[in-house]
């Protein structure tokens, strides 16, 4: 049984990455790497301060419920092959082959060119390119150590935890907040604050242990008008809160006031669209083939609009959104379906050997 409301979850919530990017792109609040503020103050950059606490931690919830899916009908050699191939060939040998000209572009927002760069010897300048392409790669660098992990679990653990997760009620899923806050405040790299294993770790495994179960979902989707009712109190309240702080660092990024309304937020959009979002349509289940493409191209394609606006042009403001928006969704889908019809490339890059029926991850 195909569950739809996961397909729905995961092209949406890409959508708002999408959305998030285009407004970091121009935010006036974490300014590396990015073409920066049009204004001395923006209020649409508290689109990011609605999006950042919850939406990678609800891909790694899904990412988690779907693992166990997928295994409940394959071998763990089988998983391994699938993830290797989908999430970390793309992710390192990708950078090689084409993600380096991401690399390019974040060393150009960043200046890097403008200082005496044509000393630095071109295959010195091409690596520093392919360690400063990885940008949204790091996600699925992230979910495949995670896979790994999770497959040196259950040869130990024997799926007695599973058992356990689905006794999980109302008042520990909402008490889980406790371990998640926990978690995020450990494992977290320096400097690339992306990097946050411990939150994201934690919630991989709640998905696969507790999340997956149906009895767990159709509790949620019980409250999910309660639920909704107070992530939106939240997020109101978050974003008065916090708004002109460096969101994406901490103390701000790990707080317990963040935490909380993420986890609201994830336990909301669980429940309300295992409620009302569990259909399909064609044009869903198109949004939902494409969303890996989506997310992997949509930064590069992204990047190189608001790079040739800020280069080439004078449009600034509205007009340079739209554009920078237009450029993120359609160039990403564009970039997706050329790259994936190149023999080789496409194994590089997607980690796809051929066309292949779209499969729940």
């Amino acid at each position: 049984m195909r569950r739809h409301y996961l397909d729905n979850i995961r092209w949406i919530t890409v959508g708002l990455v999408v959305l998030y990017h285009v407004i970091f792109m121009y935010n006036g609040v974490v300014t590396a790497g990015v073409i920066g503020p049009f204004w001395e103050v923006q209020y649409q950059d508290a689109v990011q301060y609605l999006l950042y606490p919850w939406f990678m931690v609800l891909l790694f919830l899904v990412s988690g419920m779907c693992a166990r899916y997928y295994l409940e009908g394959h071998t763990d050699r089988e998983f391994l092959a699938g993830r290797t191939r989908k999430l970390l060939v793309p992710s390192t040998i990708g950078l090689f082959v084409f993600w380096w000209i991401q690399g390019y572009f974040n060393m150009a927002f960043s200046h890097v060119f403008d200082q005496s760069w044509e000393k630095v010897p071109k295959a010195v300048e091409y690596l520093i390119m392919i360690l400063s392409g990885v940008g949204i790669l790091w996600y699925i660098q992230v979910l495949w150590v995670l896979s790994v992990l999770l497959v040196l679990l259950r040869k130990i653990e024997k799926d007695r935890l599973y058992a356990f997760g689905e006794k999980a009620a109302l008042p520990v899923l909402f008490l889980l907040v406790i371990p998640v806050w926990g978690a995020a405040q450990i494992l977290n790299t320096p400097v690339i604050c992306v990097y946050r294993f411990g939150i994201y770790g934690i919630c991989f495994l709640l998905g696969y242990y507790v999340f997956s179960h149906e009895k767990v979902t159709d509790r949620l989707a019980c409250v999910s008008v309660p639920l909704a009712t107070a992530a939106v109190v939240l997020a109101v309240f978050y974003v008065r809160y916090y708004f002109g702080e460096n969101y994406a660092e901490e103390p701000v990024v790990n707080s317990p006031f963040s935490i909380l309304y993420g986890w609201t937020v994830c336990l909301a959009v669980l429940g309300g669209m295992k409620r009302w979002g569990n259909r399909t349509s064609r044009k869903t289940a198109w949004l939902s083939k494409k969303s890996y493409g989506l997310y992997l191209f949509h930064y590069l394609a992204l990047s190189a609009a608001a790079y040739f606006l800020d280069r080439y042009t004078k449009v600034t403001g509205v007009a340079a959104y739209l554009l920078s928006g237009i450029a993120a969704y359609a160039g990403g889908y564009l970039l997706y379906e050329l790259i994936k019809r190149i023999p080789v490339i496409r194994w590089c890059v997607i980690g796809e050997k051929k066309e292949r029926k779209h499969v729940q991850r």
